[in-house]
């Protein structure tokens, strides 16, 4: 199974629709995938999940990602990483049966000009220090708003071409 990881609880985000967008994608070539927003985490999780004590909102998610075999992980640049909920919701899952010999791609995407390379960086040191296999294909999108029209779709023609290639690996990776 194949879960797409919008990795922000912000609402409304330029990230959770560049998650649907690839799930159109990978749909389009035959590839059934779960979409994860972090904004669906429960809000009390800091309190519930981290130490121990599983909330029933929790384990629903804690069971996709469980069953799930490849991740692809869209990140937004926050402060010149990635986002404190995706740490807080790495940290909430089990250890080892969520990510431990499992595979994932990575996309970055920020309204700057580096397409969260530095937060992409970081986060593959995560990935390792779980055992988290990470496809060295990884993109960088940058100026996401001039990259998605009105309906969340890419427009331009390199960055579609990039994206199709990365999709085309993820799916034999």
């Amino acid at each position: 199974m194949v879960t797409i990881i919008a990795s922000t609880n912000r609402p409304g985000s330029s990230t959770l629709q560049l998650a649907k967008y690839y799930q159109k994608q990978l749909a389009a070539k035959g590839q059934d995938s779960n979409l994860l927003s972090l904004a669906q985490l429960p809000p009390n999780l800091i309190e519930t999940d981290l130490y121990g004590k599983r909330s029933n909102e929790f384990t629903i998610i804690q069971d996709v990602v469980t069953a799930t075999d490849k991740f692809l992980f869209i990140i937004p640049e926050y402060n010149g990483s990635y986002p404190g909920v995706l740490k807080v919701f790495v940290d909430a899952c089990g250890f080892p049966e969520s990510f431990y010999d499992k595979k994932a791609a990575l996309v970055g995407l920020s309204s700057g000009k580096y397409g969260n390379i530095r937060g992409i960086d970081h986060f593959t040191g995560v990935c390792h220090y779980l055992n988290l296999h990470v496809m060295p294909l990884k993109l960088h999108i940058a100026s996401i708003r001039k990259e998605m029209d009105a309906e969340g779709n890419l427009t331009q023609e390199d960055t579609l071409r990039y994206t199709n290639e990365q999709i085309d690996k993820f799916i034999k990776f």
